[in-house]
């Protein structure tokens, strides 16, 4: 008679893939509890900082980080005072878009022409548009970090979108480290000439416009080379109507 074999003997049966994948529930369930969360928060912070740039397209930002932070490190600086894009002289905001970001007509928020180019010198800086200032000194802080970077990211095509050129020059050009605790053009123009932003010339307006990418160790010099340089690209940009979306008188 031929053995039976003992139902013990006989192979296990696989496991259902479906009761395999519900071992992995219970791991998976924090992470999915985590990515939700961080959803939410991330949903939330997007949306405030929306907020913050509407308003800011009609209202004028009361004040910064940068510039508390800069007028308790230097008190007896000139007040920092808000005037309007009208009531600077056209040239000295021709010498300021030269020096930071001479096409700030043609582009989004971001110079892809002059990124390429840093990357291939091998440079770490030098392509931030006045946008991105505009993002950096308004809603974030100095410094150079990856987190403030994202953030810069974020606002800039936001202020793209919903500020008008002229808006985001005038907002920079009110907010801007002209040096140690001088915020803005009028304080600049009465610090360092005695005069307002009306009545900046040319030549004292681009020596302004050379401190700008290092306000606190540059003072504005009416005769350097790269004042010099900065008057030829802001005659450069009157010629060639490179400034037609601010809408400057001649």
């Amino acid at each position: 008679m031929p053995r039976r074999m003992d139902t013990l003997d006989e192979p296990e049966a696989p496991m259902p893939r479906r009761r395999r994948s519900m071992r992995w529930r219970p791991l998976l369930r924090p992470l999915l509890w985590l990515w939700s969360w961080l959803r939410w928060i991330g949903l939330r912070i997007l949306a405030l900082m929306f907020v913050l740039v509407f308003l800011f397209s009609f209202i004028n930002p009361p004040t910064t980080w940068t510039i508390i932070q800069g007028q308790r490190e230097f008190p007896g600086r000139p007040a920092h005072e808000w005037v309007k894009l009208d009531q600077i002289a056209p040239n000295a905001v021709r010498a300021v878009v030269a020096a930071e970001d001479a096409n700030f007509c043609n582009h989004w928020g971001f110079d892809m022409v002059e990124i390429r180019r840093v990357i291939a010198s091998g440079s770490a800086r030098g392509a931030s548009t006045i946008t991105q200032q505009t993002a950096k000194n308004v809603f974030l802080w100095q410094g150079r970090s990856w987190p403030r970077k994202v953030m810069e990211t974020v606002y800039t095509p936001m202020i793209e979108a919903l500020w008008s050129k002229r808006r985001i020059v005038e907002v920079y050009l009110n907010i801007a480290e002209f040096g140690r605790g001088v915020f803005g053009i009028k304080a600049a123009s009465e610090y360092y000439f005695k005069t307002t932003p009306d009545k900046l010339t040319l030549r004292k307006a681009a020596a302004l416009a050379s401190i700008l990418p290092a306000p606190r160790t540059r003072n504005p010099q009416t005769d350097s080379a790269r004042t010099r340089s900065i008057i030829s690209g802001a005659e450069t940009i009157r010629a060639d109507g490179r400034d037609s979306c601010l809408r400057l008188g001649r």
